[in-house]
């Protein structure tokens, strides 16, 4: 794949992480679960979306892929948020965790990637 359709994609999941969040939240609170658990579910799912149309990989590396990323992606954001560096910008912390998530999703997407294409 090449390094500029690699771009866009990422740019294009970047976004859905940042747009889906409020979507998966309000999910979560209609459900009357976790806002973790929704939140990680409907990452994986972005993800398996992803991996399934933009990778074309074996099926059950894409799932394995998808779900990991996912989970890792959303530790290491709650990681992240927890060591306090955008206090006076983001009080809350929660716009913190959502780019974090994102940016640590693609970074990680883009880990594979290289493995894989190095394979």
């Amino acid at each position: 794949m090449k390094p500029q359709i690699r771009v866009l994609i990422y740019s294009i999941l970047f976004f859905l992480y940042l747009t889906s969040t409020h979507f998966l939240l309000s999910l979560g609170e209609i459900l009357k679960t976790d806002p973790y658990r929704t939140l990680g579910c409907g990452f994986a799912v972005l993800n398996l979306l992803y991996a399934f149309l933009g990778l074309k990989w074996k099926p059950l590396l894409n799932v394995i892929c998808a779900v990991v990323i996912a989970a890792l992606a959303l530790f290491l954001a709650l990681q992240f948020t927890n060591l306090h560096l955008f206090l006076n910008y983001d009080p809350y912390q929660v716009k913190t965790a959502i780019f974090a998530n994102a940016v640590f999703s693609i970074i990680f997407w883009e880990i594979v990637y290289q493995i894989k294409s190095r394979n």
